[in-house]
């Protein structure tokens, strides 16, 4: 049994100094509890924060051993990332989802695209795009409630971002997905493949590089997500530097990027919910939250902390630090709202009642 004080950060701001009771079965108490240990007298507790999009199994090379996505998971864990939106991995990550000491990860299953429209051995790959909500139904079952689409991708024959789905097939395959009670999100960099996307009723949106002022306003009235991943859009300059058979693409990879950082301003400016991704798996290291907090910060981004706790926690239908609920937090011993970089320095992490990280341990 433990007691933090401190001041408890949420979505109605600070309220003062308050107290974080743990009772014996790791969950929040109603009140205090008589010998409880403290563990901290002071400092910022916030709900735990939540990678809203990255690949628990998924590498530099492709897919991971469990052993490494068990890595994986742990480097987020110590970052305070104690929920992880898992936007799709080539192996079956179900046995972490068994381990007390492991954030909790919410699981798409695997990407789906086309054939030779992806990265190589991540995605299940369709022949006939017309199978497509087929496929999503069953990768519905395989997860837990959301499934990953490829939005687009380079089209080497034309030298160009381009989208991989129909959108008469987008409207079938997102019914499909919602008829089971599932979410869907994809993958899209462009602005070509996101009207098809949008207005087929897509939950939420990745990265979203290329969104316009007309598609903003659309996800804003429809209450479409996006987690623009901003720590993965600065590899797009590398990306392009690799593409010189491809000019178009590399000048639009390059584009994008510059312009990243604005896109993301004015989706929340016009009230499209936005959400913090690292995106990491591939070529993003485990462990960034913290990163992609500050660069949601910078971006103008009012609520960036509350992007990776508490509304990203509602988003997902998880609890904050309310009676009952699993204690799930970070401590920092400055305020993260005002300057986000004490992310980095975490004074405790705690999961489900139990220290699993933190300098002040």
């Amino acid at each position: 049994m433990y007691r933090l004080h401190g001041v408890v950060l949420g979505p109605d701001g600070a309220e003062g100094a308050a107290d974080i009771v743990v009772g014996p079965d790791g969950r929040i108490a109603d009140g205090p509890i008589a010998g409880s240990e403290t563990l901290l007298d002071r400092g910022y507790i916030v709900p735990g924060l939540v990678d809203a999009h990255c690949h628990v199994g998924l590498g530099p090379e492709g897919p991971t051993t469990l052993d490494e996505a068990t890595e994986q998971a742990e480097a987020d864990r110590d970052a305070g990332a104690l929920l992880l939106r898992d936007c799709g991995s080539p192996i079956d990550t179900r046995p972490l989802q068994e381990r007390a000491d492991l954030p909790e990860i919410i699981r798409a299953a695997r990407h789906i695209a086309r054939r030779k429209r992806y990265v190589r051995g991540v995605a299940v790959e369709l022949d006939e795009p017309a199978t497509l909500p087929e496929v999503v139904a069953e990768q519905a079952a395989a997860g837990d409630g959301w499934v990953k689409l490829v939005g687009d991708w380079i089209d080497r024959d034309e030298g160009d971002l381009a989208p991989l789905w129909a959108d008469d097939v987008l409207v079938a395959a997102i019914e499909a997905a919602h008829a089971v009670g599932a979410r869907v999100t994809a993958h899209v960099f462009g602005a070509a493949a996101m009207p098809g996307l949008i207005r087929a009723g897509i939950d939420c949106l990745e990265h979203g590089t290329g969104l316009t002022d007309d598609l903003i306003a659309e996800m804003a009235a429809r209450g479409t997500a996006l987690v623009p991943t901003l720590i993965n859009v600065e590899t797009f300059p590398g990306i392009a530097d690799q593409a010189t058979k491809f000019p178009t693409y590399a000048a639009h990879m390059r584009a994008l990027h510059a312009g990243a950082g604005d896109t993301v301003r004015r989706a929340v400016e016009a009230g499209v919910p936005v959400y913090a991704g690292t995106d990491a798996g591939g070529g993003i290291a485990h462990g960034r939250i913290a990163d992609e907090v500050i660069a949601l910060h910078r971006a103008g981004h009012p609520d960036a902390l509350g992007a990776a706790s508490w509304a990203a926690r509602r988003w997902l239908g998880r609890p904050l630090l309310e009676p009952g609920a699993p204690a799930d937090l970070a401590v920092y011993r400055e305020d993260p709202r005002r300057r986000p970089e004490v992310l980095h320095e975490p004074a405790l992490v705690m999961l489900r009642g139990r220290v699993v990280g933190g300098s002040g341990r």
